[in-house]
């Protein structure tokens, strides 16, 4: 373990569920006591039915000092990964190894006894954590001067908002100098300026030279904090690599299978219900090609095949771009160009995004129908995704990572006076 905060061998962990169709219910002590017989003969030829792997083979080390991000989908098992490293639960298989105190915050105040008071939890949180009380004695201003309670400290914590338990306990996590803090989707609650502070402290922390395990939906938070990130899908991690290439992995596979091809989606219309219906959405360049990846000099049409059911008027198309971090690039509607009313038929509407435009970048399209103000005719939703490469934008004539999701060759001059 000499320079490793935390290593993982084979980490496995399985849960019994109920299987399809059988009906649970409470049984007397007779009923228990029969059926104990039956069900030890049957142990030995019980398969993986009934039973679910929220982590396989999970094999992975954390230096000292690093910030590792962990992303994937709701049912991942990143929350089963944390509970098994914060020793809430025992793994079924497998072996972690952690060095030195540990610091976790998986869930607003966790640790935190409501009945107690905001002074009493710090304390009691330390202790959890072995601290000595003259060494949270020590820390003590500084956690509450992060945390913003000072005017509430000796009110019981359950009379707290969800903003103050959280900024509570995450001051008393980041400062009591744990050597491995554990965080799970501490920016989901919060305003701007406390998310700003987090990310500034959780910095802090990893160049104090300990170890911050990170998990978050927030792809600018993962980018701009860690140092590596591992990509989790059911229950095992299937990418280890640099943010970046992490992200772009994990948005890939979660738009992996919508599209026929690249480049396209079409939808089975048979079942479909609503007064429009999505048919077909695709990606194409300017001589009609459909494709999933553009040079920067390309102008990209985006065409939405519908149809209408029923007579709409007032509706408009909505177009979102954004980049794989989910930071909006831009958006877009017809609403200008749109006749004021449709009559129940077979559409085709088009955007083009002109070339030269985009930055170098994987990015994600987003569509959606409404009549403004009125109601949603179709809930805006990620199809498709695309690349922008080559060398035919202002970015790419630099040999840095050019930064912005648009650069565009604005005109500039310069003249001797």
């Amino acid at each position: 373990m000499s320079g490793l905060a935390i290593k993982a061998s084979g980490l496995g962990k399985c849960y019994r569920i109920n299987p399809a169709g059988k009906n649970l219910r409470y049984e007397t002590l007779r009923e228990s006591l029969s059926g104990l017989l039956g069900r030890f003969a049957s142990a030995a030829r019980r398969s993986d039915q009934g039973t679910l792997w929220a982590l396989r083979d999970v094999s992975f080390e954390v230096a000292t000092g690093e910030v590792l991000g962990v992303i994937g989908h709701n049912g991942a098992g990143k929350s089963t990964l944390l509970k098994v490293l914060s020793r809430i639960t025992d793994p079924t298989e497998g072996r972690a190894e952690l060095e030195g105190r540990v610091g976790c915050l998986l869930e607003v105040g966790t640790g935190f006894h409501p009945e107690l008071t905001g002074r009493e939890n710090i304390y009691l949180s330390g202790a959890i954590l072995g601290m000595k009380r003259a060494d949270i004695t020590r820390r003590f201003d500084e956690i509450v001067s992060f945390a913003e309670t000072e005017q509430f400290l000796d009110t019981p914590v359950k009379r707290y908002s969800s903003g103050m338990y959280l900024r509570l306990a995450f001051a008393v996590a980041a400062h009591l100098e744990p050597d491995i803090l554990i965080i799970d989707e501490i920016l989901a609650v919060g305003d701007a300026a406390f998310q700003k502070k987090v990310l500034g402290k959780m910095g802090d922390v990893a160049r104090g030279g300990r170890a911050v395990l990170f998990v978050s939906h927030n792809m600018g938070a993962i980018r701009a904090l860690c140092s590596r990130a591992l990509v989790f899908n059911a229950g095992r991690i299937v990418f280890d690599g640099s943010p970046e290439q992490a992200i772009a992995s994990y948005l890939a596979g979660s738009l992996a299978g919508v599209g026929d091809e690249e480049g396209r989606v079409a939808f089975a219309t048979e079942q479909a219900q609503g007064d429009l219906v999505l048919r077909e959405i695709r990606l194409a360049d300017s001589v009609g090609q459909v494709r999933g990846s553009f040079d920067a000099r390309d102008a990209i049409r985006v065409e939405i095949d519908y149809e209408v059911r029923a007579r709409l008027r007032g509706a408009r198309a909505t177009l979102l771009i954004s980049t794989h971090e989910g930071e909006l690039a831009f958006a877009s509607t017809d609403h200008l160009t749109r006749e004021a009313e449709q009559l129940p038929g077979r559409y085709r509407t088009v955007c083009l995004i002109p070339g030269a435009l985009l930055n170098r970048r994987m990015y994600q399209v987003e569509i959606g129908f409404e009549i403004p103000a009125i109601r949603t005719i179709l809930e805006r939703k990620s199809y498709l995704s695309f690349v922008v490469v080559g060398g035919g934008n202002h970015g790419s004539h630099h040999p840095e990572r050019w930064p912005g999701v648009v650069c565009p060759a604005l005109d500039w001059k310069t003249e001797r006076l």
